[in-house]
């Protein structure tokens, strides 16, 4: 509770799916993990479902920035500045009423060129929206998955510089000791963490209160 980050745990899995992501949450619980209050997740398949079995009470938000490349991937490159300028008005509302109606607009404007890249928004909004029932300080801790990136990064480096490991203990291995690299560098306490830690006792005061 002291506003840095740390790795809880590394889990290999031959696919990500409800099941694994349902035995990495049942890891953590059982090993003393009673409540998280905010999962920012990519979209995965399975793990919204594997958090609602494991920490019902949790409040989940889907990475922007993993949301906007899902819907630019639609959108042709002489249309991609506009309408990530668009898409930046729901992000960046004040609130959520306004991001909704600059949603709307987005809709209105796009749509019928690309109705994938609205509806992929659209789908996927109860869960975009979560960000907006913080300040500002939190907000910018949620919103994306952006503090696990660079872990991410280094796992990615490892497993294609070497494709084939004997064994999961060897990979397992490998990985351990990227994560205690990266580890190191990780020296920064969040902006206003005893304002965060405030806001969060009591927004989440009763199932807090429950675990206690």
């Amino acid at each position: 509770m002291d506003g840095e980050k740390e790795v809880l745990g590394i889990w290999i899995g031959a696919s990500e799916s409800s099941k694994f992501w349902l035995s990495v949450l049942n890891d953590l619980r059982n090993r003393g993990l009673q409540n998280v209050l905010v999962f920012c997740v990519d979209g995965l398949t399975g793990f919204k479902e594997a958090i609602n079995a494991v920490y019902p009470f949790s409040k989940i938000q889907r990475c922007i920035i993993h949301q906007l490349r899902a819907s630019m991937k639609y959108i042709p490159f002489k249309d991609r500045k506009a309408f990530a300028k668009d898409l930046k008005a729901v992000y960046g509302a004040v609130n959520e009423e306004v991001a909704c109606e600059n949603l709307i607009s987005a809709k209105e404007k796009w749509s019928d060129k690309y109705p994938n890249a609205i509806k992929s928004w659209e789908d996927n909004w109860d869960n975009l929206i979560t960000f907006f029932e913080f300040p500002d300080y939190i907000r910018r801790i949620i919103y994306t998955t952006n503090a696990i990136e660079s872990l991410n990064s280094q796992f990615r480096k490892i497993t294609k510089t070497k494709l084939i490991f004997p064994n999961n203990e060897s990979l397992m291995k490998m990985l351990y000791l990227a994560t205690e690299k990266v580890s190191k560098k990780w020296n920064r306490v969040y902006p206003n963490w005893d304002l965060v830690i405030s806001q969060l006792n009591i927004l989440f005061s009763e199932v807090l209160n429950q675990g206690a």
